[in-house]
């Protein structure tokens, strides 16, 4: 599948990947115009929460490379950052947002 809409890509593969209880993509590239990195045609910052019990053990870091290495052919094709928010079932349930 080649999605034209990098959210969709993105959706597809954390989906594939992580199989999440909760997954949301928002394409935050307007937050971004002008700044390095930026596009003219967007799709090159998103913000991610993604809850899936894969994350069960792994530390922080851990995760942010599991889901780095997950879309590193998103990044060699012009994604630029993910603010990211990885949590377990059990964390997603205590947090506060």
């Amino acid at each position: 599948m080649h999605a034209a809409n990098r959210a969709d890509r993105l959706t597809a593969v954390l989906t594939d990947r992580f199989a999440p209880s909760t997954l949301t993509v928002i394409d935050d590239s307007a937050h971004h115009a002008g700044h390095m990195g930026a596009a003219a045609g967007g799709q090159t910052h998103y913000s991610v929460l993604l809850v899936a019990d894969a994350f069960l053990g792994m530390n922080r870091v851990a995760r942010s490379r599991a889901v780095h290495e997950a879309l590193a052919a998103e990044f060699a094709g012009g994604l630029h950052a993910l603010a990211l928010r990885l949590r377990t079932p059990d964390e997603h349930a205590r947090a506060a947002d």
